[in-house]
């Protein structure tokens, strides 16, 4: 093998270990393009000087997303409205980023309700802010997936996620939501 081909391995090799991170338990990495990004727990980044999770681009150029999820079962949350809330942080984000959640059916090729942050993105550098996702979990829900997606190039870190239901008067965020009446029709608005 050539030396420089070999000492240009053993650099990019130590630079992605500089950058790796220790995935958090229960969390996994996901997306249309995760070998492009690395996923974990970021030592001292949380909001109060702890820890928190980060996705963080490794390549100039990227096409596609990255995201750091779980999921669980809906059971308990059947016939409810639930919001998934949390904080995120974002260093250069170059396309957006964002914290997501979809209900999903058993045996079912398409999601119930959906929110990826995709209509109110996190973009550029911002400090911590607190986002929201609200979605309905109909009878027939068989589990919850969710998570943070970085797309495209960048870094971001999300702390403090918590989980909750909520009553009716809170409005959902769910981008499939249909509206009730036809708005905007003069194109005024």
């Amino acid at each position: 093998m050539n030396i420089a081909i070999l000492r240009n391995c053993l650099l990019v090799g130590a630079v992605v270990s500089l950058f790796s991170f220790d995935v958090p338990a229960g969390w996994h990495i996901a997306g249309s393009q995760p070998k492009k990004y690395v996923m974990g727990i970021d030592e001292g980044a949380g909001q109060t000087g702890k820890k928190a999770a980060t996705i963080k681009s490794i390549e100039a150029e990227i096409d596609g997303f990255g995201t750091l999820m779980q999921g669980s079962s809906a059971r308990q949350y059947l016939g409810k409205r639930v919001r998934l809330s949390g904080y995120v942080k974002s260093k250069d984000v170059k396309s957006w980023a964002g914290l997501w959640m979809r209900v999903d059916q058993a045996g079912g090729t398409k999601s119930l309700a959906f929110d990826n942050m995709s209509n109110r993105p996190v973009k550029g550098t911002t400090d911590w802010k607190k986002y929201d996702i609200v979605l309905d979990v109909p009878a027939q829900a068989s589990n919850i997936a969710y998570g943070a997606l970085l797309s495209s190039t960048g870094q971001i870190w999300f702390d403090n996620l918590s989980f909750e239901v909520v009553d009716t008067s809170v409005p959902t965020t769910d981008l499939r939501q249909m509206s009730a009446m036809p708005t905007n029709l003069g194109f005024e608005e």
